[in-house]
């Protein structure tokens, strides 16, 4: 397997105030694929987009992004290089209408037409942003929100969408509903690297999975060898929680192509 990354962190060292969330991350993210990040509470997943992002800048270490180094980049920077940030917390505008919530993610664009046309292209991918484009965004349920929150996202055409927990507080169907939605936007070549703490659906739903530990990478590998390794399986996927657990020691083997780290 010939991995060609869009995005790579080196010895990234981020946290808040005085303490370090992420220790030394190193992460290669490929091109067109579905990465999705697990671990524990606390082991810095969302501390990682927010670095790749430019909501936290790197102590140490460096983030680059097609190429260039990014790390010490705005975040609306980032965002016109092609790195849009979905955050956990619901965004839309709840008392505006779906329409007008979908225009506001082409608050850079200064061309009309192309801003006319980039609305287009999202409401072909997200057809409730026309059927229900009158309708108070308030008023969608959880999993037609994160529709149309990533339909305002493709407004800006952007190469990279990170994901901090999509499926957050939504019922089976809705998490269906948006695991196949960001099928749908990685099947259109775009990079998708999301966090998920229901690891089991965000795995099945990915080309590559990452698990973090204690502010560091400590195995890459498939979506499907993740869910089928036992390690991973014990202390991760099961219904049980696991926070006296051992940490993950590497396994010996690996997809070819990706790396234990």
């Amino acid at each position: 397997m010939t991995m060609t990354s869009i995005l790579e962190l080196r010895g990234v060292v981020a946290g808040y105030g005085a303490g370090d969330i992420l220790k030394g991350v190193d992460l290669d993210i490929e091109r067109g694929a579905i990465t999705c990040l697990i671990g524990p509470n606390g082991a810095g997943k969302s501390t990682v987009l927010k670095t790749v992002s430019g909501l936290l800048r790197p102590r140490q270490g460096t983030v680059t992004f097609e190429g260039d180094e990014i790390s010490r980049l705005s975040p609306k920077a980032r965002l016109q290089r092609g790195v849009a940030h979905v955050p956990q917390e619901r965004s839309l505008f709840p008392a505006m209408s779906v329409w007008d919530n979908l225009l506001m993610g082409g608050y850079l664009l200064k061309d009309a037409d192309l801003l006319r046309t980039r609305m287009e292209q999202a409401v072909e991918a997200f057809p409730i942003c026309r059927t229900r484009a009158k309708e108070h965004a308030g008023s969608l349920s959880g999993g037609e929100q994160k529709q149309v929150e990533l339909a305002r996202t493709l407004v800006l055409d952007p190469t990279l969408i990170l994901l901090d927990e999509p499926s957050i507080g939504l019922d089976p169907k809705s998490r269906q509903l948006v695991f196949a939605s960001i099928q749908a936007l990685s099947s259109t070549g775009r990079t998708v690297l999301l966090v998920e703490q229901n690891a089991r659906s965000g795995l099945a739903a990915s080309h590559f999975g990452a698990v973090l530990e204690a502010g560091r990478v400590r195995l890459v590998d498939t979506g499907a060898n993740l869910l089928g390794n036992p390690e991973v399986a014990r202390l991760y996927l099961g219904a049980a929680s696991h926070a006296g657990s051992p940490p993950l020691a590497p396994t010996a083997t690996t997809t070819p192509g990706m790396r234990n780290i």
